[in-house]
C-alpha cells in the first residue's frame, strides 16, 4: 500500500459513509427500525467514518513520512476492519442474518491491532 493508495481509499470510503449513512437515516430508516437494527446500523457507519478520516490521517503522514512503512499495515488493518466489523453489520441490518454477528469482532480486534500498529510507529517520529 502506498500513501497515495490510502489517500484514495479515504475518498472513496467518506464518499461512501456519507451515501450509506444518508441511504439510511432516508430510505431504510422504517426498515430498519422495524426490525429493531437502526441503531445497530448507525453503529457500523459510524465506525466505518471514524476509521475513514484516522486512514486520511495515516495516508498523509505517510506521504510526509514515507519511513514509516508500518502505517501500510496500519491502513491493511483498518480497511479490514472496515469491511468485516461495518460490513457484516451492514449485512445483518439488511439480510437478518444473526449468525453473522459472530464474525463482527474480528473487525473490532483489526480495528483496535491498527490503532497499535500506529502507537508503535508514532514511536518512530
Amino acid at each position: 500500500m502506498t500513501a497515495r493508495l490510502i489517500l484514495q481509499l479515504a475518498a472513496l470510503l467518506g464518499a461512501l459513509s456519507v451515501g450509506i449513512g444518508a441511504f439510511a437515516a432516508h430510505g431504510l430508516r422504517k426498515m430498519l427500525e422495524a426490525a429493531g437494527r437502526f441503531e445497530t446500523f448507525e453503529t457500523a457507519v459510524r465506525y466505518q467514518f471514524f476509521h475513514t478520516l484516522a486512514l486520511l490521517a495515516v495516508g498523509v503522514l505517510w506521504y510526509l513520512k514515507p519511513e514509516l512503512r508500518s502505517l501500510g499495515t496500519v491502513a491493511w488493518l483498518w480497511l479490514g476492519g472496515i469491511l468485516i466489523f461495518s460490513g457484516s453489520l451492514y449485512v445483518l441490518c439488511l439480510t437478518g442474518i444473526t449468525k453473522l454477528g459472530a464474525v463482527t469482532p474480528i473487525g473490532g480486534v483489526l480495528f483496535i491491532a491498527g490503532w497499535i500498529v500506529l502507537l508503535l510507529a508514532a514511536r518512530q517520529l
